[in-house]
């Protein structure tokens, strides 16, 4: 219960600021999915494959997995079998190998052999099974006689018991929490990174998802309530060292308040990285009167720019990319900076 009125003060206290950290916390906990995966990048790497890069295969997967979130959250009102397959489709899109959107049709486990599942630490139901399982596990998300988190943390794990895709389970199954705490109006702002909070003992959530499929259902409920607890200091630091960046910005940018530079700001921090019709939709102006502002803070050392291969110029923020990375490199520790 701790952990749940957390969650919720901590989502209503950014409810006049969703749109400065929603997209931020949104790909932290993209990113901290993925890396629990093994799939890490910089939040560099991120950010400019979310505008074309194609630089890092893995910062591609990442970006995809902030579309699912972003659909998860979109589709929280109705938590069905439908669904969870359109947050797989967004995720796998570029992976027409692995069937985006489809159940599997084939027998899954989780062991060191890739050829055969006999010794395998857990083998998943058989596929025929898959539909009906879902089914089962989308009524149980909906209902309102449980505590939330148990609610979230039991729905996760069954997903992962049923292991319904051939790929992507984790990353899916991680997506639909965001979307049952939404659902059940726990969240209502932003997508708090409770994977952050898991990575600082995977070994441990791992374990908890073990013991969940041999009968014990505490051990995954206390591994969310620990990781939303550790997810949220760790989220209110990546805040308060984004608030002191935009206040040394507001000292460096001397141009007029006029200046669509000063609207650029508020852009930049919540979208580090920029193409000039990124900064243009984003302001609402034509692409040509983009420029000016952009270069605006190029004088002022707040956005350095580059060119990128094929895509022109992408102009990027430091401080808030380092910002964000100190947030991954914080979730992989055990103990949090006091």
């Amino acid at each position: 219960m701790a952990a749940t009125n957390e969650l919720s003060r901590f989502d209503g206290e950014l409810g006049h600021r969703v749109a400065a950290f929603a997209p931020v916390l949104l790909r932290s906990e993209s990113a901290s999915s993925s890396q629990i995966e093994n799939l890490t990048a910089s939040a560099r790497a991120i950010f400019s494959a979310e505008l074309g890069a194609k630089g890092s295969r893995n910062a591609e997967l990442i970006a995809a997995n902030t579309h699912a979130l972003q659909a998860a959250l979109e589709l929280s009102n109705n938590v069905s079998a439908g669904t969870i397959q359109e947050m797989h489709r967004i995720l796998l899109s570029g992976q027409p190998r692995h069937t985006p959107g489809e159940w599997r049709d084939e027998t899954v486990w989780i062991g060191t052999r890739t050829d055969s599942p006999i010794g395998a630490d857990f083998v998943a139901p058989t596929h025929d099974r898959v539909p009906a399982l879902i089914s089962d596990l989308s009524v149980f998300a909906t209902r309102r006689d449980l505590a939330p988190l148990t609610a979230v943390s039991v729905a996760h794990a069954q997903f992962e018991t049923i292991h319904p895709f051939s790929d992507g389970n984790g990353r899916t199954g991680r997506a639909l929490a965001q979307a049952m705490l939404r659902h059940r109006g726990v969240t209502r702002n932003v997508a708090v990174p409770v994977s952050a909070g898991l990575l600082a003992d995977v070994d441990g959530y791992h374990r908890a998802l073990t013991e969940y499929r041999a009968g014990d259902v505490s051990p995954i409920v206390l591994a969310f309530a620990n990781a939303s607890m550790r997810a949220i200091a760790n989220a209110r630091l990546l805040i308060e060292e984004i608030d002191r960046i935009q206040e040394l910005w507001a000292e460096r940018l001397t141009v007029r308040r006029s200046s669509n530079a000063w609207r650029l700001l508020d852009i930049v921090a919540r979208r580090p990285v920029l193409d000039a019709a990124t900064a243009a939709r984003e302001l609402g102006v034509q692409r040509p009167n983009a420029y000016p502002p952009l270069q605006a803070l190029v004088d002022a050392g707040i956005l350095a720019a580059k060119a990128e291969h094929r895509l022109g110029p992408f102009w990027r923020s430091t401080e808030i990319l380092d910002a964000i990375d100190a947030f991954a490199k914080r979730a992989g520790r055990r103990e949090m900076p006091r």
